[in-house]
């Protein structure tokens, strides 16, 4: 299952980078809505090999995630792979200057079932799929119109 899209963004392709790798502010943002998150590598800069475990819980069970920078190219954009309940999650930013003062974000995040249970799930998603695109669109909407007002974590 894919999920993808852009958003134009008014701020510089620098800011919206730097927004996008303030990785402790989505650290904090997910610990308010509940999950637990720790970062596992020992790395002093962000970059290739960044790692966290993440608890959440879903559908009334405990899940726990793996998750890994896997491509890190400063002001250009990053991909992480997750794992989570049998399913593999790649997801790739990619930012684009369209002016000095303007910026195209693309995201796209592509989910793989690696067991029966996973297929199952995934399946009952793209049942929801239309609604599920929305949200994915809307919530990076959100956060593009954050940075571009300057409101996000590092701006």
């Amino acid at each position: 299952m894919k999920f993808s899209t852009r958003e134009d963004i008014d701020a510089p392709m620098d800011v919206v980078f730097r927004n996008l790798t303030n990785f402790e502010y989505f650290e904090r943002q997910a610990m308010r809505r509940g999950a637990g998150v720790q970062r596992t590598d020992k790395l002093s800069t962000p970059g290739v090999g960044m790692s966290w475990t993440a608890k959440v819980k879903y559908r009334g069970r405990n899940r726990k995630a793996e998750i890994e920078m896997i491509a890190y190219a400063p002001d250009k954009g990053f991909a992480v792979f997750s794992t989570f309940s049998g399913v593999q999650a790649t997801t790739a930013v990619e930012l684009v200057a369209l002016s000095k003062s303007k910026t195209r974000m693309m995201v796209g995040s592509e989910l793989k079932p690696k067991t029966l249970s996973a297929r199952v799930f995934l399946q009952s998603l793209k049942l929801a799929k239309g609604s599920l695109d929305k949200r994915f669109k809307r919530r990076v909407s959100e956060f593009a119109a954050m940075i571009g007002g300057g409101k996000a974590g590092a701006a």
